[in-house]
């Protein structure tokens, strides 16, 4: 993978930064890997965006963006965010750069925002200025505003045309409305960066359906990522008891939540059937739910046999799966053991794989090949 030369100086100082840390040792069926502890002291992270002076920017559920310093020391929480409603699953979820934020030092958060009648998740677009977030705009509201602790969705990816994709959820108690088309729950929907509708979105002529819906019947997306080859969309949801699917995101596409799983009732019961015309198969489905969040196709090769893997990481085992691909279909699983709820995974500049530990007093944790 080609990096430039701030994000090189920045593995650089990653690797300096972090090359007292105490370490684990970590057997995997392509490497030998080392475990390192970058920081620690965040409340249920959520998201994590690379900086090019070697700082990262950390995302906490109960509102809070922090600068993590090369040292691995924590920031005091920015100042400027907007009002964010903290209930459940629901604060301060993603983080992303800008594609132009060397320019214009801009970026994107998703969060759940509070209304009159409830909450939905939203994205704002805002410039960092040293320790404060200005010129906070928000660019997307889900519709509509309801009173629920679950099931936001809210992880954002930018493509290479320089479109928005947000991901969200069916708020818990509205299932049925991940297929209906008056509503953004359970959808995967398409933006400018300005928040504005694309003009080739797929319903931007259909009356019935909301312009900047993409495509629908999802449960709670709390993965997404680009193909590294075909540029598409890939997701991950959360089924309900078992269930969990990875899906490619295609425009117009149902993928039939609730109308088809592979989960059941919580407790037991049918929901649905598994299979029915119109609606897509996951690409792959776990049963039982490894409860998935964050997820990366890796594409360096500082780990060895991991280039183009997909990387999926596991709230309720605690492990990093890693999935070899074979075109469309997953034609291999290796579940790596972390020990500790993963909430985001991201391939960092240096070529480690970075993950953030969704607990009280979370964790970023750094996955490298072991040098000996």
């Amino acid at each position: 993978m080609k990096k430039s030369l701030s994000f090189s100086l920045l593995a650089a100082t990653l690797s300096l930064a972090l090359s007292s840390a105490s370490a684990q040792d970590i057997n995997t069926e392509k490497a030998k890997l080392t475990l390192d502890k970058v920081a620690s002291g965040l409340e249920h992270p959520w998201g994590l965006a690379f900086l090019p002076d070697g700082r990262m920017l950390v995302t906490e559920r109960p509102g809070r963006i922090r600068y993590i310093n090369q040292d691995g020391s924590l920031s005091e929480p920015l100042t400027g965010l907007p009002a964010v409603e903290v209930a459940g699953q629901g604060g301060l979820l993603d983080v992303l750069l800008h594609p132009d934020f060397a320019q214009n030092q801009q970026i994107f958060i998703s969060y759940n925002e509070p209304a009159a009648g409830g909450s939905s998740t939203a994205v704002a677009r805002a410039t960092l200025r040293d320790n404060t977030l200005t010129d906070v705009t928000v660019i997307f509201s889900a519709a509509p505003k309801f009173q629920s602790r679950h099931h936001f969705g809210g992880r954002l990816v930018i493509t290479d045309d320089r479109h928005l994709f947000v991901t969200l959820g069916d708020r818990g108690q509205r299932r049925q409305d991940a297929q209906t088309f008056d509503n953004h729950h359970g959808k995967v929907v398409r933006l400018n960066l300005d928040g504005s509708v694309p003009a080739d979105n797929p319903y931007v002529k259909d009356d019935k359906v909301l312009d900047d819906i993409w495509s629908y019947g999802h449960r709670n997306i709390q993965g997404a990522a680009l193909h590294p080859v075909s540029k598409e969309l890939w997701t991950h949801e959360h089924g309900p008891q078992g269930g969990d699917e990875i899906n490619i995101t295609r425009a117009t596409r149902n993928y039939g939540w609730p109308t088809i799983t592979y989960g059941e009732e919580y407790g037991g019961g049918k929901i649905g059937q598994t299979a029915k015309e119109g609606m897509e198969q996951p690409l792959h489905y776990w049963v039982p739910s490894i409860a998935p969040s964050g997820m990366t196709f890796y594409l360096d090769d500082a780990i060895p046999g991991w280039q183009n893997n997909l990387l999926v990481g596991s709230l309720r085992f605690g492990q990093l799966v890693r999935l070899e691909l074979d075109g469309e279909k997953v034609s291999h699983e290796e579940r790596i053991m972390i020990g500790q709820r993963i909430r985001d995974v991201r391939q960092g500049p240096d070529g480690a794989v970075y993950l953030l530990t969704d607990q009280a007093d979370g964790q970023l944790l750094r996955l490298r090949a072991a040098s000996n």
